[in-house]
């Protein structure tokens, strides 16, 4: 509890923007130290369609983000091209999709700096057989694919190369203000290990608030209201790959309109329903329908598919009308779909609020993570009295970290190119043989605090293929026994959270194939293992 960190920039929130942050200021000779209450992109920056915008998507309701995605997917796919795949992407219009929309497109795109070239319906079908024979109008733009766990990781990663310091499972309970040359200030920190319950404190000249949707409830402990609204969108994960360009629905943006290829899968959503609180984000039943419903219309492979997961997230929207406190411009009148909030970003001095060295960055999206990023150091440089300029946009992403571990379809090349006879396969859907996990456990135990199934799931493929975890946390958690990085009943323990996280998502999807991936694994799992109970060791000892 008597445990201070003296720093000069304290970052609330391990998500893209968090990290960004984070790399930016370490790139300025700045220190910061990242918490995360959970483990890094546990929020909105983990549970996205993962699509870097060409700016189409909002040419006709949000020409400024329009502008600004254009600008910045064209930095990211130069800074971080490792993290991106750079499919291309499609809008494409359908018998009874809106003519006149179809037809202001070009225009619209022209407007706000956003390429566009139309295609003939013969064309688009023949790069993209699997599209819908009903297809009336098509477009190409400059969509790609960008992994965020991979981006967010690297950010981290090179920054803490550069002096910054990340503990996850650590969140923020509460603030002690006190005054500095007649100004109020966030003096200390009072941080909550979540894992132990331990607490301990942090005494920053500069607060960050890089929470997204959970941004309210940090200025909060500062006495400050900022007004969010929560919007959950649900997405799908296909079994295989469906196409190879990001596919749209040529229309004004909706429900059910986006499919991405990711690697290996695709992802396709997404939903916006509003929601009164935080508590449960997750997919429900009529969502999945309605989202298969809709995507039939555009590609009919998703009628029959195999899905193998589902999940949500929360946009990060604000609904503070008081231009005087924000960065940005005035946000449009949310109607019933909360769609028609901007999808710009929005950074809080909130000196303006009587707190002299708190900022708050939220609203936006991935692809325009490092413009939020550079906007915010800015600011906290200033507050700082450090005079930097920011480099993120020359200096490339990379960092010494075993993170290409965590690129779909890697492992495989990799151990093509470099196997050892001997060198047995620990997961089979991803191809990540043994020698990669013993790596990547060696690199954890040096550099984080933990090495469990947990963070190997963060930083590699492991559970993300088509069993979810059934065959590879069995093998991978042996593998942690033989290298003593687990004693006792450790592995139980971790077996356990990983299914039950990956079931999270399985649930909505419970048809055909994917529901007997889910009888299979309460099978072994439940039967061999006894994971149902509450605690099956204590079973077995009574059973001596």
């Amino acid at each position: 509890m008597k445990k201070i960190l003296d720093i000069p920039a304290l970052i609330i929130g391990g998500g893209v923007t968090g990290t960004g942050i984070a790399r930016d200021l370490a790139l300025r000779g700045i220190s910061a130290l990242v918490i995360e209450m959970g483990n890094i992109n546990d929020g909105a920056s983990g549970r996205n369609h993962g699509l870097l915008h060409s700016g189409a998507r909002y040419v006709g309701s949000d020409p400024d983000s329009a502008a600004e995605c254009a600008r910045e997917s064209q930095i990211l796919k130069k800074i971080a091209p490792h993290c991106i795949e750079d499919t291309g992407g499609l809008y494409v219009a359908v018998k009874g999709d809106d003519e006149a929309y179809v037809a202001d497109f070009p225009n619209l795109c022209k407007r706000a700096g956003v390429f566009c070239q139309p295609l003939s319906v013969h064309q688009v079908l023949e790069l993209e057989p699997g599209l819908s024979k009903d297809a009336i109008a098509a477009f190409k733009v400059k969509d790609a694919s960008v992994d965020p766990f991979h981006i967010s990781l690297e950010n981290m990663n090179q920054a803490i190369e550069h002096g910054a310091t990340y503990y996850s499972n650590c969140k923020a309970i509460g603030f002690s203000l006190g005054t500095m040359s007649g100004k109020k200030i966030i003096k200390k920190v009072k941080v909550q290990n979540n894992l132990t319950g331990a607490c301990f404190y942090i005494t920053p000249r500069v607060v960050i608030n890089a929470t997204g949707a959970w941004a309210g409830m940090v200025t909060a402990l500062a006495g400050i209201h900022l007004d969010m609204i929560y919007s959950k969108g649900s997405l799908l994960v296909t079994h295989n790959r469906l196409t190879t360009h990001v596919i749209n629905r040529l229309r004004p943006a909706a429900d059910g309109d986006i499919l991405v290829p990711g690697r290996t899968v695709s992802i396709f959503g997404t939903t916006s329903i509003r929601l009164d609180n935080l508590d449960a984000i997750k997919p429900d039943f009529n969502e999945i329908d309605f989202l298969v419903d809709q995507g039939a219309q555009m590609v009919p492979g998703l009628e029959t598919t195999r899905y193998i997961r589902a999940y949500a997230g929360v946009r990060p929207l604000v609904s503070n009308r008081d231009e005087s406190t924000i960065d940005k411009a005035t946000i449009d009148e949310p109607g019933e779909d909360d769609r028609a909030v901007s999808r710009g970003f929005y950074l809080f001095d909130h000196s303006r609020d009587d707190v002299d060295n708190l900022l708050t960055i939220t609203g936006g999206k991935v692809t325009t993570y490092r413009l939020m990023a550079e906007k915010t150091a800015d600011l906290a440089a200033k507050k700082l009295k450090v005079a930097s300029v920011c480099t993120t946009a020359q200096i490339p992403l990379t960092s010494k970290a075993p993170s290409k571990l965590i690129e779909a379809g890697m492992s495989v090349k990799l151990w093509a190119r470099e196997s050892d006879p001997g060198d047995s396969m620990m997961c089979e859907c991803e191809m990540v043989p043994k020698s990669h996990f013993k790596e990547l456990l060696l690199w954890l135990k040096q550099n984080r605090e933990t090495a469990d199934l947990n963070s190997l799931r963060i930083h590699s493929r492991l559970g993300k293929g088509a069993c979810q975890g059934t065959f590879c946390s069995l093998r991978v958690t042996g593998l942690m026994y033989d290298e003593a990085y687990l004693k006792g009943s450790q592995g139980l323990d971790n077996i356990r959270f990983l299914l039950t996280e990956r079931f999270k998502g399985q649930k909505p999807l419970l048809w055909g194939s994917q529901l007997a991936q889910a009888e299979l694994n309460e099978a072994m799992f439940c039967s061999f293992f006894g994971l149902d109970m509450a605690d099956p060791r204590a079973d077995l000892d009574k059973k001596g």
